[in-house]
């Protein structure tokens, strides 16, 4: 094992989100769009966050391999909440590398996402669109 973290909400989507070594405590909050009152954190902005950071890790891992500089690389990451037939999560991940070849750049994300944990761990449930800006 590399690393592990423990965070403890109470509360739910309404509530306080703390990591156990006390480095971030996040108030959360419904969004609007689902009849919260949007004054804080959601699941959903966090994981948006955290995939973007990781997948642009795996990029940086990756860059020499495909013969990209990914020192530039942006990464955003767009984390849907559907509501249709239950609750569900889409992601769309948008790649931007200035400068670099497209070409390049497309085999560089489609491995990333091979690689990346937060790929990984949602691979087959939750629904990922690639693209590169």
């Amino acid at each position: 094992m590399a690393y592990k973290t423990t965070a403890t909400t109470t509360g739910g989507r309404n509530g306080r989100a703390i990591l156990a070594d006390g480095g971030l405590a996040l108030a959360m909050a419904a969004p609007k769009e689902i009849r919260g009152d949007g004054n804080g954190h959601n699941p959903e902005q966090l994981f948006a966050l955290g995939y973007s950071s990781c997948f642009g890790q795996a990029l940086l891992g990756l860059g020499k391999k495909h013969n990209v500089d990914s020192k530039e690389a942006s990464v955003t990451a767009e984390v849907t909440l559907n509501t249709d037939g239950g609750f569900s999560l889409a992601v769309d991940l948008k790649v931007s590398i200035p400068g670099a070849d497209r070409a390049a750049v497309e085999a560089l994300v489609e491995e990333a996402h091979q690689v990346c944990p937060y790929s990984k761990a949602i691979r087959n449930n939750v629904p990922v669109t690639l693209t590169v800006v």
